[in-house]
């Protein structure tokens, strides 16, 4: 179940992928970094890290639950 805001109805997760040049210490094998973003759209997720530190993520998924 999606969690959810007070009086709303469920929120969405997604997670978003970031290519990234060596300049973080997660996962740098493999170059990326994966955060999970509870956000009503992909936009509003896309937004939060906007906002935060000016990177954007190079691709967003819904994250669904279940198989």
């Amino acid at each position: 179940m999606f969690p959810t805001i007070e009086g709303r109805s469920p929120v969405p997760l997604f997670m978003d992928v970031h290519e990234i040049d060596g300049r973080y210490w997660v996962d740098e094998g493999a170059g990326r970094v994966f955060c999970l973003v509870e956000a009503p759209s992909a936009e509003a997720a896309a937004n939060v890290h906007r906002e935060a530190h000016g990177l954007v993520a190079d691709h967003i998924y819904r994250v669904q639950e279940g198989s």
